[in-house]
């Protein structure tokens, strides 16, 4: 739904929905405290609530009229709640369905973005009974071995070696049944959060140790955040459009993050899509937004009301048909 028919979101009784069950809780739980504090800070009537605690019966017994998702990883970011407020009536932020399994399934949003001529790197999926040698034929040495369905770098390896492959591949398939491995691209790191069809200004991720994995998001002070990215006017604005394309591929509604390399020869290449981004003091989503004069607050109020796109064909919570 454009913004132009967007309906008003109903700030009666808003509930953040954080934490629940994936590798991603505690996460997800700072993001929310975040996004709670930010909302009382603005007057709204708000609260948290953790589907950990009393499932889909507990919320729906607080008869939100609006919902903030803020439950990272699966069971918030994979299309399973987002189908259930569906069913319910109820409005919430970010993505429907279809683009929240896609974006996050690594595999298939590659398939849809090597589909419609988007770049990114090439990938094999991984089993036990593997060619590790193949793969390694195939893709070269460094590659990059992730489990299809976790954020949050959980489960993600670099391998400079076939020795290590399969090594890599068995620490991945604690997160995951499904494992991939993916061509390496040696180069810079950016992502770019993408708020109601606008791109904010890119950031670029520089880390010590050469990875941005879970310690350097979330843990560590070392992690570099370069804004302004250091790009050139122009190939900013081709990176902005790139990552609006690849969230329109996947039907990516309200807010997002794409998250680019960029190769040598100044090529971007796609990694993947966040449609429920981390809202922490490390997250990039409130950096990005902070550059472009947006602050932490206003931007929380703004991505709540991105829930009124999908208002028009919902009834209120406990509302009933017409006969």
């Amino acid at each position: 739904m454009s913004e132009a028919n967007a309906q008003p979101v109903s700030l009666e009784r808003v509930v953040v929905v954080y934490g629940g069950h994936s590798a991603e809780r505690d996460v997800s739980l700072k993001s929310g405290a975040a996004i709670i504090a930010a909302l009382q800070r603005q007057g709204v009537n708000v609260q948290g609530y953790d589907p950990r605690e009393g499932g889909l019966v507990g919320l729906e017994k607080l008869a939100p009229t609006a919902v903030f998702v803020a439950l990272h990883g699966r069971g918030g970011e994979d299309g399973t709640l987002q189908g259930a407020l569906e069913l319910l009536g109820i409005p919430y932020t970010g993505s429907g369905v279809l683009a929240s399994a896609l974006g996050m399934d690594k595999q298939r949003t590659k398939q849809v973005w090597h589909a419609l001529g988007l770049p990114t790197p090439e990938s094999i999926m991984l089993h036990a009974q593997a060619d590790w040698a193949g793969v390694v034929e195939q893709l070269g040495l460094p590659l990059v071995v992730k489990p299809v369905h976790e954020g949050s770098t959980l489960g993600i390896n670099i391998v400079d070696d076939q020795a290590a492959l399969e090594a890599a591949y068995h620490d991945a398939a604690r997160f995951d049944a499904r494992v991939m491995a993916e061509r390496f691209i040696q180069g810079d790191e950016y992502t770019v959060s993408l708020l109601d069809g606008q791109a904010l200004p890119a950031i670029r991720v520089e880390v010590p140790g050469g990875f941005y994995d879970y310690e350097a998001k979330y843990l560590t002070d070392t992690t570099e955040y370069h804004l302004p990215c250091g790009l050139s006017q122009d190939d900013e604005a081709i990176l902005a459009t790139l990552c609006q394309q690849a969230f329109d591929a996947i039907g990516g509604v309200g807010w997002g993050r794409v998250d680019v390399m960029r190769d040598g020869e100044g090529r971007f290449w796609l990694l993947e899509v966040n449609t429920v981004p981390g809202m922490t003091d490390h997250s990039l989503v409130p950096q990005s937004a902070a550059h472009a004069g947006i602050e932490f607050d206003p931007l929380v109020m703004r991505i709540l009301q991105t829930a009124g796109h999908r208002t028009a064909g919902h009834r209120t919570a406990g509302q009933q048909s017409d006969p």
